[in-house]
Parts: structure tokens; sequence; C-alpha cells
């Protein structure tokens, strides 16, 4: 099972990047971290709910990072709760 995860999240991923264009950069940045997620949780061996949640997340972080890249505009946090937007 576990083989079988990294061999279709090594698979995704490659797929993946055969799409980076300008247009979908945030579904390929979500495709890639969704195989990021998916490939640590396989590697620490972690049960389904885990994997689901790892795989989520890494989706999000793609998403967000591709996402600052395409407007070169990045949030960072005032430490008051607040964030101010800058270029990256």
């Amino acid at each position: 099972m576990k083989r079988n995860m990294i061999i279709g999240a090594v698979a995704g991923l490659t797929l993946a990047g055969c799409i980076n264009t300008s247009d979908n950069r945030e579904l390929t940045g979500a495709a890639l971290g969704a195989g990021a997620g998916l490939i640590g949780a396989a590697v620490f061996d972690a049960n389904a709910g885990w994997t689901v949640i790892s795989t989520l997340a890494g989706a999000a972080a793609g998403t967000l990072i591709a996402r600052n890249t395409r407007t070169n505009q990045c949030a960072y946090s005032n430490g008051d709760g607040t964030y101010r937007t800058v270029p990256c």
C-alpha cells in the first residue's frame, strides 16, 4: 500500500510539472503540494487520517505559494494578528 501511494504521488508530481503554464499556476501548485504531502505521509508511515490531512495541507500550501509567485505579493505578520502585503 505504501509503495503504491509513493508511486502514485511521484507520477502525479511528474504530470503536474508538465502543465505549468501561467494560466493554471495555482492548480499546478496545488497538485505539487498535495503530492509532496502524500509522499511525506507515506515516508512517515502515517495512518489514513493523517495522510488526508497532510495531502490537503500540502495542496493549500502549494496554492498559496503559486499565488504569491504569480502576483509577487507576500503577506507578513505584524505580530498583533494583522498582516501587511509587500512585494516578495
